[in-house]
């Protein structure tokens, strides 16, 4: 995994820090953990969730980044880690938002369990949904990043 983010190019690391701010904004904005005067929390931010949005960010930066081309390269990339990749990193990214956010502003889970039900069902799995989310990003990067050494596209 470190050969090939030490081959990584300027371009594909400004791509991976461009895309975890982005990923930042996207997760935090709408969870109310960056105060805005559009959104607001009924329940404070939990002390895990700043931690879990810097490392979803950081993860989902760098795996955007594996989907960059190099300049000069001839192809795309190798396809089998790409389709196993994207559906982990999207199922984590989802994973990741529902767990740092407001477990009654989760319309959601409001509707199934109402108010009490979230602050009592949602609220306690929420961390688990965290861990899942940050799982399956960092098993999705690593298949990217595997994927780009064990399998190089030939230069013609």
């Amino acid at each position: 995994m470190t050969t090939a983010l030490a081959s990584w190019s300027r371009r594909r690391w400004l791509a991976a820090l461009g895309a975890a701010v982005v990923t930042g904004l996207v997760i935090g904005v709408p969870t109310a953990l960056i105060p805005t005067p559009v959104f607001g929390r009924e329940v404070p931010p939990t002390a895990w969730s700043w931690p879990v949005l810097v490392v979803t960010s950081v993860l989902s930066g760098l795996l955007f980044a594996t989907y960059v081309r190099e300049p000069g390269a001839a192809g795309a990339g190798a396809a089998e880690p790409a389709a196993e990749g994207t559906r982990a990193a999207g199922i984590g990214g989802l994973l990741s938002f529902l767990a740092v956010g407001c477990p009654v502003c989760n319309k959601i889970a409001l509707l199934a369990l109402g108010y009490s039900g979230a602050l009592q069902w949602f609220a306690p799995l929420q961390p688990v949904l965290a861990l899942a989310g940050v799982a399956l990003l960092a098993w999705a990067l690593r298949a990217r990043l595997r994927g780009a050494v064990t399998c190089p596209v030939p230069v013609s």
